[in-house]
């Protein structure tokens, strides 16, 4: 069906459906540019959320930045702003595929409507000029037909009076002749007019608005379909982002798996675990004996410096840990403000950093030398001279970092043997070594050994300043020997000089026996049996 055929008397109709159209198009252009704004603010609010709660400084110095709950939270961040860019995306799409392209079709579909009604109005326009032309020879006409009957009724009036002269009646019939003659032409010319207005009305309606209609008709057909095409827009640009929004929500949920409460407490420990040994026991220091007093009379006693001397003086009064004031702390480049295992840790950090910084020097050096090379042999390419001042300030800074290695490596040695001296110092004050495996008979003579140590070293008095030693045991003794739960190399020598552990080079494989319990050390077993506890921080384990 078509609206030239079924709508050709309608033309109202259709000027008001047509314009009822392109206003539902600009509707949803309109709509589509508002949406597009509530997506761009959404997208800004969320990435200023995440701009809000990331992390100020860099991870490298950010301590939480090691803990899996923070490494989860940022993951978790940078998924909502990369969400927040797929929303962006959105608002681009709409914006360039519905706002611009559809504005620009309804212009276009405006300005072919407009032209098609013109066209229409000009058609309407001609039929009713021809239709007046045809009223105005029709009156004419009927003018013309009164005139002349009513001058034919003069003359036969006018030859019936006797008393009407000749020349009158000829005269009367004279002028009846001529409006007779003026009628038929009239009749003749409305006859003709009217043929040709029923031609144009019948072209008019048959043909020429039939087709302004039909092409009305296309018009609009294809603004709909238009229109129906950008309302798929709106879905297919949330479609094209669905599978990064997935991946983005997968990302969310992988962060959230990969929080690990194991993981961070050992994290915890490793940033502040210190490397001193534990305190002992405060030892009771009597106050209610008397002073010493001096055998030739009955004053007390004095020492050479004249202050007296109370019993007890030498015993150790150190202050312990949960009772100690934290003094403001001078950092120094050696790190020895720090407790001995941070120590290490920091000045391994910046052992590595050295190192990197002088293979980077080490190499611009060779490709300096290369280019220099290049240029003696092919001086057009360049000027072997222009390169020297580089190769001496690469000279220079690979000679200062030189220095600062092995500075660092002097600290680190010191260091670690810090870290080795008070493990070795607090696996001797243990006051029950590690028992060996039940399928070994246990060692009598280092058992007697270590029991006059701690009987020695509970009569001698410790120096006044000095820490006294803590009284601590490896959990549990050595079980029947089990599957290993994992393996280990030995990242620096060890040697094992007391009970309960064993000696390893660097570079040794081991098989781990048991986990580190918090005290830092760690139950392995040789390639040729032997078994005992080694520091863990001199191993890089490997559990199955």
């Amino acid at each position: 069906m078509d609206w030239g055929t079924e709508l050709w008397d309608q033309f109202e109709v259709l000027e008001r459906h047509t314009q009822w159209g392109l206003d539902l198009l600009d509707r949803y252009v309109k709509f589509v540019k508002e949406r597009t704004e509530v997506e761009q603010a959404y997208a800004k609010q969320l990435r200023s959320l995440v701009k809000k709660y990331l992390p100020k400084r860099s991870a490298k110095d950010e301590p939480e930045s090691k803990f899996s709950q923070q490494q989860s939270f940022v993951q978790l961040l940078q998924e909502v702003n990369d969400f927040a860019g797929q929303r962006e995306l959105v608002a681009e799409n709409l914006t360039v595929r519905v706002c611009l392209e559809l504005a620009k079709y309804s212009q276009e579909m405006k300005q072919e409507r407009k032209m098609h009604f013109q066209e229409g109005r000009r058609a309407q326009q001609q039929l009713e000029n021809g239709f007046k032309q045809l009223e105005n020879s029709k009156r004419k006409f009927e003018r013309d037909c009164r005139e002349a009957e009513k001058a034919a009724q003069t003359a036969e009036r006018l030859d019936q009076d006797i008393n009407a002269t000749k020349a009158d009646v000829e005269k009367a019939k004279q002028q009846a002749h001529l409006r007779s003659h003026m009628a038929e032409e009239s009749k003749n010319e409305y006859a003709a007019q009217l043929q040709r207005f029923n031609r144009d009305q019948a072209h008019f309606y048959f043909s020429q608005m039939p087709q302004i209609f039909d092409k009305l008709q296309d018009m609009d057909e294809r603004r709909t379909a238009r229109l129906g095409a950008g309302y798929g827009l709106l879905s297919e640009a949330e479609l094209q982002v669905v599978p990064i929004i997935a991946k983005c929500l997968e990302g969310m949920k992988v962060a959230a798996d990969s929080v690990d409460a194991k993981n961070d407490s050992q994290v915890l420990v490793e940033q502040h675990k210190s490397g001193f040994s534990r305190p002992g026991d405060v030892e009771f220091e009597d106050f209610s004996q008397p002073m010493n007093r001096a055998p030739s009379d009955s004053s007390l006693g004095a020492p050479s410096d004249g202050r007296p001397e109370l019993r007890g003086s030498g015993r150790c009064r150190a202050m312990r840990w949960p009772f100690s004031k934290k003094n403001k702390t001078v950092v120094t480049e050696d790190f020895s403000h720090l407790p001995p295992e941070q120590q290490r840790k920091r000045l391994q950090q910046q052992l590595e950093e050295r190192n990197r910084e002088l293979q980077k020097e080490v190499d611009q050096r060779d490709a300096l030398k290369k280019m220099k090379d290049v240029y003696e042999k092919t001086p057009q390419m360049g000027d072997p001279a222009s390169l020297e001042p580089r190769i001496t300030e690469t000279l220079s800074n690979i000679e200062r970092l030189k220095l600062e290695v092995q500075k660092y490596e002097a600290w680190l040695a010191e260091a670690e043997n810090r870290v080795l001296s008070n493990r070795g110092d607090s696996l001797g004050r243990h006051a029950r070594p590690p028992d060996p495996p039940a399928s070994a008979p246990p060692d009598s003579s280092s058992s007697s050994s270590s029991q006059e140590n701690k009987e020695s070293s509970e009569e001698t008095p410790l120096e006044e300043g000095q820490d006294t030693p803590i009284y601590t045991e490896f959990d549990e003794d050595f079980e029947e020997p089990t599957s290993p739960i994992g393996q280990c190399v030995a990242i620096y020598q060890f040697e094992g000089s007391s009970e309960g552990t064993i000696s390893m080079m660097e570079g040794e494989g081991l098989l781990v026996m048991e986990e580190d319990k918090g005290d830092g050390w760690t139950r392995v077993r040789q390639k040729e049996g032997g078994e005992g506890y080694v520091p863990t921080s001199y191993l890089r384990i490997t559990l199955n």
